[in-house]
């Protein structure tokens, strides 16, 4: 099967690495979209970059027709805790309505479009055990978890709903080369650390994540990719984690050994 794979922030950090990772596939055709493109990513040529806003549904149509796309894998949204919670309707806007926008020109497509939806660990909403599955409930509190509840729980209703061919990821914290977001915990303590100055830690630091490498969930989804275009099920839903996690406080002691420092964190 010919694939034309529509990705949403592809300026991200697992943007590009998934579109790093596919544009070597003969029968993938890559459309990255993001609403800017840094200059330190180069796409292959037959990569095509589209500068959109994807909270503009109109603009969103003529693109997936015009390009006959067949896959989109959805991963733009706001993704900054403190930034959702200094712009709630922001983050609504783009993370619910943006997301509900794909949807509604899947349903009313004559053609078959696949969708992936990146969810989040934090749809779970606060952390009350040990671990959580795919079918726990979903009930986040801050304006950055409800988004991804929220969005999370409308992308299972379409599927089930209009029968749309729909994958949920639910990740923890992705870390990786091409992070450009500085306020992110693992770039932020190698940057303040090459700076010698202490990393700013802006809780206790006794919170534990898991820490995933972004490359290992690139796999994730290309796997995924394939499952759902072999299997005659609507819908899957995955957490993906990685087999340890780490406090704050613990993360940034590791990286403050490997980088041969002694500078405490604030």
């Amino acid at each position: 099967m010919k694939l034309k794979v529509l990705i949403t922030g592809a300026n991200g950090i697992l943007g590009s690495t998934i579109i790093k990772k596919f544009e070597n596939i003969p029968d993938i055709r890559i459309f990255a979209l993001d609403k800017k493109f840094s200059s330190y990513l180069n796409f292959k040529s037959r990569t095509k970059k589209i500068k959109c806003d994807f909270t503009d549904k109109y603009r969103i149509k003529k693109i997936i027709y015009r390009n006959k796309i067949n896959f989109i894998i959805h991963l733009g949204a706001v993704t900054q805790v403190l930034e959702a919670y200094e712009k709630p309707f922001e983050t609504f806007l783009n993370n619910i309505i943006g997301t509900i926008n794909f949807l509604e020109i899947i349903k009313n497509s004559k053609r078959k479009i696949y969708f992936i939806f990146s969810s989040s660990d934090k749809a779970y909403g606060k952390m009350t055990k040990s671990k959580y599955f795919e079918n726990d409930p979903l009930k986040g509190d801050y304006p950055y978890d409800v988004s991804k509840s929220s969005s999370d729980l409308i992308v299972q209703s379409y599927s089930k709903t209009y029968n749309i061919n729909v994958g949920v990821v639910r990740s923890g914290n992705i870390y990786g080369p091409r992070d450009f977001n500085l306020d992110r915990i693992v770039p932020h303590v190698i940057t303040r650390l090459i700076e010698n100055k202490p990393p700013i830690i802006r809780s206790n630091g006794k919170l534990r994540r898991d820490y995933i490498y972004v490359e290992d969930i690139a796999d994730a989804y290309k796997k995924l990719m394939n499952k759902m275009i072999k299997s005659n099920k609507k819908l899957f839903i995955y957490n993906i984690g990685s087999n340890t996690n780490l406090s704050v406080l613990s993360l940034t002691s590791k990286i403050t050994k490997l980088m041969n420092l002694n500078i405490k964190p604030k």
